[in-house]
């Protein structure tokens, strides 16, 4: 188990956070990530790079949702696993959060005007 974060309930990404390091050895293992959203992709990116440096022998991705954009933080991240293609918008529930709130709603909603 990982998990990492850059948003710590706010709108915008920031600076890489761990809250959670994994406690195994990744060397010679196959490692699928899971994610909530791939949306411009700096998080994944660099937990796909930790894994990697880590030994991994290959890292694989699976999304709930994949935005639709022209932002993702290289111009070659896919996720080999996507759930829901989505259009550019905020979105929130199912995991995901709109300032710290509405994460775990029983749907996935877009934010008005954003």
């Amino acid at each position: 188990y990982l998990h990492a974060t850059r948003y710590r309930n706010d709108t915008r990404g920031g600076d890489l956070f761990w809250k959670a390091k994994p406690e195994i050895s990744f060397i010679d293992r196959d490692v699928l990530i899971i994610d909530d959203i791939l949306d411009e992709g700096h998080t994944l990116s660099a937990i796909i790079d930790f894994c990697k440096h880590a030994g991994a022998r290959a890292v694989h991705t699976a999304v709930l949702i994949d935005k639709d954009h022209d932002r993702k933080a290289s111009p070659d991240l896919k996720a080999d696993f996507v759930g829901l293609p989505c259009i550019d918008r905020y979105i929130f529930g199912y995991g995901m959060d709109y300032k710290g709130y509405w994460r775990n709603a029983a749907g996935i909603f877009a934010v008005k005007g954003l």
